[in-house]
């Protein structure tokens, strides 16, 4: 074979690992007619069809797994040669991190100040999104690792790794006095919790149910600070990690009562050759159990060698 397009290659390849041609056009920005016509070439080119319908899902064909087995294979290293030249950026090592939006922002900030030298060797770019958008952009080499408050989405992609790194009970506060012994005191009361998609959301509906209480659920928000900015003008009890009381004490909140029937837990995610990357190395090499336990740690000050 002395020619192989392999812009048309990439489409298929992305057909393939999306389901669809709408899904892949989407996700090159292209049309979908495009797509389709770009992957008729490298069938004629072949010599043979790379899809067949079945149902309404369309499937790779016995050619087309083991054309998209080569593929997966050529364009996944093509992404890790990416990456590695990526790292370096102005004379720092390029550390892109994504955090679930639903996540405490003051501990996942200093889960990373914990991890990042003062001297200017890593350049932290950060992005805020939802688990499952965070996923995506990690499979697809956009991200170094992901902070998240579980692992569930990992599972789908084999090719991810993840660490627990700690967890925390959780409180409620409120900005109004909240009369009663808790958490009988929640019956009726109007509260703002994390989205019940999160996995602290669900544990928060089942808890009440375990407790026998019906709060009037306000809101629900995928965002962790916005849930506390609501709270705050006294919209509602909202909740926050534990070992952020006395802070947020101090800042004029009442405490409603505590559990740690309810945790949030924090894991990370990153594809296995990232696990070289010097600031996904520091992570999984750092002991966290004293941020967990409410000791605030020195911020890293170790130097890089790179």
């Amino acid at each position: 074979m002395a020619h192989l397009n392999y812009n048309h290659l990439y489409y298929f390849w992305m057909v393939r690992k999306k389901g669809s041609v709408t899904k892949a056009a989407e996700a090159l920005f292209l049309t979908p007619q495009t797509v389709t016509g770009q992957i008729r070439h490298l069938e004629h080119r072949l010599g043979g069809k790379l899809f067949r319908r079945q149902g309404r899902q369309l499937v790779a064909s016995d050619l087309g797994e083991l054309v998209f087995r080569y593929a997966d294979k050529m364009f996944n290293l093509s992404y890790e040669m990416l990456d590695l030249l990526s790292y370096n950026q102005d004379s720092s090592i390029l550390f892109e991190v994504g955090s679930s939006d639903a996540l405490s922002k003051s501990l996942a900030s200093r889960l990373l100040l914990s991890v990042i030298p003062d001297d200017g060797s890593i350049h932290l770019c950060c992005y805020e999104s939802g688990e499952e958008s965070l996923m995506e952009r990690l499979s697809q080499h956009k991200l170094d690792m992901v902070i998240s408050g579980s692992d569930a989405e990992s599972l789908k992609y084999p090719e991810i790794l993840s660490k627990k790194l700690g967890e925390t009970g959780v409180s409620f506060f409120s900005m109004n006095d909240v009369d009663g012994r808790f958490p009988a005191n929640l019956d009726g009361a109007r509260v703002l919790i994390p989205h019940r998609k999160t996995a602290l959301g669900q544990q928060l509906l089942r808890w009440f149910d375990e407790v026998g209480v019906s709060p009037v659920i306000l809101g629900e928000f995928d965002d962790a600070a916005m849930m506390k900015a609501f709270g705050m003008y006294r919209q509602g009890i909202f909740v926050a990690p534990t070992l952020y009381r006395e802070e947020l004490l101090a800042q004029g909140v009442q405490l409603i009562g505590e559990t740690v029937d309810v945790k949030e837990q924090y894991h990370v995610m990153f594809a296995e050759r990232m696990i070289q990357h010097p600031a996904v190395k520091r992570v999984l090499e750092t002991d966290f159990d004293p941020l967990f336990a409410g000791k605030e740690p020195a911020f890293s000050r170790f130097q890089s060698n790179n």
